[in-house]
């Protein structure tokens, strides 16, 4: 259980952090191409800033359900002239990857996160790389790769197997060498999950914030929302992906990803009104 003072990435875990999404991608699931190029991707970037974002989490590989992976060289190319953009401008920047080399190539250009969707599993340099450069790292809970991962979603108790997969990719994490201070975990919301495993996972928020490490929780616009408000479009689940957000904070959440960085800093003031105690 993290006390009060607790700090990571350099950023104070006193008040809910919020971490801004911006898909440098043509064909993520939400916003796919709507900042794909640099300039729309930096202009962006610079709005959920303005809106009060902590942190930006910039990605050049869509990583939605089915899609194929896209080669470093790649991702270098759409998120290095972001990132340095951005780090100039003085965003706390994690880069959105599962490729060493993609990692490598945005620690030099500024960014100070890395945010990887295997749990720093799928590439065999990725680990030591992390713990060579001292660096903050979001573990996030999946099976199989984004291209297969439905094929594993299947489990006895959704809660129990996700704790004790991602407590056992924090272990080979430190075993590498990744300080303890360093790891953020994530539970992976709609990553080798069905609809109703979603659910039962995240109200399980409690007991996976208190694993002792900041807990990060990225459920925005998923569809897992949509299937139980009965909207089909992404784009707009705003509002299902807010009252989400509040119910994981409420129970110990210390990070969203976001889409909608204005609409959830809004409702965060709010939801800390609510909860601030009277002296008397």
């Amino acid at each position: 259980m993290l006390t009060a003072s607790a700090t990571w990435a350099g950023l104070s875990l006193a008040r809910p952090l919020i971490m801004g999404i911006l898909n440098v991608t043509p064909d993520s699931f939400s916003d796919g191409g709507r900042h794909f190029s640099t300039e729309a991707a930096i202009a962006a970037g610079r709005q959920m800033l303005a809106e009060g974002a902590d942190i930006l989490d910039i990605g050049g590989e869509s990583t939605r359900p089915g899609s194929a992976a896209v080669p470093p060289e790649a991702e270098i190319a759409r998120i290095q002239p972001v990132i340095r953009a951005l780090a100039a401008a003085g965003a706390v920047i994690s880069v959105d990857t599962r490729n060493a080399l993609t990692m490598a190539a945005a620690l030099d250009a500024g960014a100070r996160i890395i945010n990887d969707v295997s749990a720093l599993l799928h590439d065999p340099a990725a680990l030591p790389l992390v713990a060579a450069r001292n660096c903050p790292v979001i573990l996030m809970h999946m099976r199989g790769t984004p291209d297969t991962m439905n094929d594993f979603a299947v489990y006895n108790d959704v809660a129990d197997e996700v704790i004790a997969e991602l407590l056992a990719a924090r272990d080979a994490a430190l075993a590498t060498g990744v300080k303890p201070e360093n790891i953020c975990l994530d539970p992976g919301l709609g990553f080798a999950k069905r609809g109703a495993q979603n659910v039962e996972l995240l109200r399980a928020t409690s007991r996976l914030a208190k694993l002792g490490h900041p807990l990060l929780v990225a459920l925005s616009r998923k569809r897992f929302l949509g299937e139980v408000s009965g909207e089909a479009e992404a784009a707009r689940r705003d509002p299902e992906s807010l009252t989400a957000g509040l119910f994981a904070v409420q129970r110990g959440a210390h990070i969203l990803r976001v889409h909608d960085v204005a609409g959830t800093v809004r409702g965060l003031r709010v939801w800390a009104a609510l909860n601030a105690r009277d002296d008397d």
